[in-house]
């Protein structure tokens, strides 16, 4: 009897600390019907003040939440405010009889063209997801390596043929990266990791040796001595956003599409990563030092200000990738990263 007392104890005990930490959003919905293109840090914003919380208050145990096949476009999310939690039923049925659209999971047959809603927007982040990025010097060794161009040509881009040997056999598609460049720390200077620079795509149109390949797209200029490295589909996984438990501090070391600040949807790197505990779902708060202010002589320290939260989706030693998920101005290089 007392275990079952205790056990109810602190059922009520955590129910209520999700009430008292989890705040609804304004104008909240009673429910909300998936539509495709949703992702769900954007359908659980649509509920809650802090969407990257939105586990701690569904009614599905964290191995459902982290299979993104339960949840599809036509099914409807139904909020019960007095946990507050979240529910779902199934595509086409109504709120189950007594608790708002809460019913069975169980394994279910979809049409194939329906796709599963991921946890944010994949195209932002899909070519991460295979690029090797943080590499040492040996991970390239092993690959192809480009030893000539079409006529000579010091420089090539898309729709030209290049010329490669040590080709692994039996692949067609390939991608093209150039020798690592070193991820520094803005402040202490210390080297990081070593990001491989992505050129391009090639695909092969005659085996041998050398083989023969023509460049199907190119960001930046290819040139003899480039690498090749067989390409595969993006792994696109649901991550369970969550905050990381211990305590990091780390800070922006690189932007992805601009040399001086991002913004949201954005991917920046950031020095932080498996050496300090974290992992692929974390949420992390992105801070901001303001300039000291003086006045009649005296120097005041302000205080720093969260500007933006960071999704984390790949993980290196002691350098992760992460996706802007939102931001109330620019994020520039050495913008810390903590717990949000």
């Amino acid at each position: 009897m007392l275990r079952i007392i205790s056990a109810l104890i602190l059922l009520v005990s955590s129910l209520t600390a999700v009430a008292d930490t989890v705040k609804l959003a304004d104008n909240a919905p009673d429910a909300y019907t998936v539509v495709k293109g949703d992702t769900l840090w954007d359908i659980s914003g649509r509920f809650l003040k802090e969407p990257w919380r939105w586990p701690e208050v569904w009614h599905m145990n964290r191995e459902q939440i982290k299979n993104p096949h339960w949840i599809f476009p036509g099914q409807t999310i139904y909020l019960d405010r007095n946990g507050p939690s979240l529910s779902l039923n199934k595509p086409g049925e109504g709120a189950a009889e007594g608790v708002a659209g809460t019913v069975r999971l169980q394994p279910q047959i979809h049409a194939s063209e329906i796709s599963p809603i991921p946890s944010v927007a994949v195209s932002a982040i899909a070519p991460f997801l295979t690029r090797p990025l943080v590499v040492t010097d040996g991970d390239l060794a092993g690959y192809g390596t480009i030893v000539a161009t079409d006529e000579g040509r010091l420089n090539v881009g898309a729709d030209d043929v290049i010329f490669a040997k040590d080709l692994v056999q039996g692949v067609d598609d390939w991608e093209v990266y150039r020798r690592p460049e070193p991820l520094v720390d803005p402040v202490t200077n210390e080297v990081l990791g070593n990001e491989a620079i992505y050129l391009g795509t090639a695909r092969l149109t005659e085996p041998g040796v050398p083989a023969t390949l023509r460049i199907t797209s190119s960001e930046r200029e290819i040139s003899v001595g480039d690498r090749l490295i067989p390409a595969v589909k993006p792994d696109i996984v649901s991550f369970v956003p969550h905050a990381p438990s211990g305590k990091l501090e780390g800070r922006v070391i690189k932007m992805h599409d601009s040399l001086f600040h991002s913004g949201k949807y954005s991917v920046i790197a950031v020095g932080v990563g498996r050496h300090d505990g974290i992992e692929a779902g974390h949420v992390l708060g992105i801070y901001q030092t303001r300039p000291d202010a003086v006045y009649r002589g005296e120097t005041f320290q302000l205080p720093e200000q969260r500007i933006g939260l960071l999704f984390i989706f790949r993980v290196f030693d002691r350098v992760s990738y992460g996706l802007i998920v939102e931001s109330s101005g620019p994020v520039k290089i050495s913008d810390m990263v903590r717990q949000p």
